[in-house]
């Protein structure tokens, strides 16, 4: 059985033809971080104890940060053993969150692999997207295996924002990170200047510019004048669109444009 959640919408205080903003963040790591119930948390403000760690898909949902409303779509990807066909969202995203829990050594071991992954993708193509490392499971401070001083190390050396969060326990500390995303995201862009736009050369006719070639007057030949053609003429290229993997589950709501809902997926345990 499936159900349906939604967050109340104030869609009547923004004109329909203007679109909103959008941020795509991806959620990264290891089996067992605790990815999709921060998803969840996020989206419903519901804590899930049992879901399928081999789903994965993408969630929609219209957020207000810092009174500028944002269209913030959610990746919760289901990589097994660590990152694995990344490009899927290495290329879609605009934000990640590399999720990690606090009372497991393993998956903070893991996330060490996600940010190099990101580190060597943001030197290749020197885009560099804001990351943010987060420390999951903060109620299970008891069991606690990995060291606030250690993320925080981690994400200093790496250069990403740290937190500490509960999926089960405090909805608005992780409200606040996909919030945080979103204002990265925003600051990047601010200090990101323009992209000049690129020129090649197009062959065009143009009016023909007389050269004149001396050649040698060698066998009688006489000094002689062509007229050379220039033809080098310059064209804007169109900025290429950038290709979105979205996969939204949606209610019937949404398809009468009223205000977007959460469909949880089939293994989804709400309490």
């Amino acid at each position: 059985m499936s159900s349906m959640f939604g967050k109340p919408r104030t869609s009547s205080e923004r004109p329909p033809q203007s679109p909103l903003p959008e941020c795509n963040v991806a959620i990264l790591g290891c089996r067992g971080a605790g990815k999709s119930a921060l998803t969840v948390k996020f989206l419903t403000k519901r804590f899930i104890s049992e879901y399928d760690p081999n789903l994965e898909d993408t969630y929609t949902s219209e957020e207000l940060v810092d009174q500028q409303p944002v269209l913030l779509r959610v990746m919760d990807t289901a990589d097994q053993d660590g990152p694995g066909n990344c490009e899927r969202y290495l290329c879609w995203a605009s934000a990640f969150l590399v999720v990690y829990s606090i009372d497991s050594r393993k998956s903070f071991e893991g996330c060490q692999r996600y940010l190099e992954v990101l580190a060597l993708h943001a030197r290749g193509c020197q885009r560099r997207c804001p990351v943010l490392l987060l420390g999951n499971k903060l109620d299970m401070e008891q069991y606690r295996q990995v060291p606030s001083a250690e993320g925080m190390s981690l994400a200093s050396r790496f250069g990403c924002l740290f937190h500490e969060v509960s999926a089960c326990q405090d909805f608005s500390r992780v409200q606040h990170v996909f919030h945080e995303a979103v204002r990265e995201v925003r600051r990047q862009a601010e200090r990101s200047p323009p992209a000049r736009p690129l020129f090649i050369s197009e062959e065009r006719p143009c009016p023909p510019v007389a050269t004149q070639v001396v050649l040698p007057t060698h066998h009688s030949l006489a000094t002689c004048t062509f007229n050379t053609l220039s033809t080098v003429n310059y064209k804007e290229i169109p900025s290429v669109a950038q290709a979105k993997l979205v996969t939204v589950k949606s209610s019937r709501a949404q398809s009468k444009r009223k205000a977007p809902t959460l469909t949880l997926l089939k293994g989804f345990k709400i309490f």
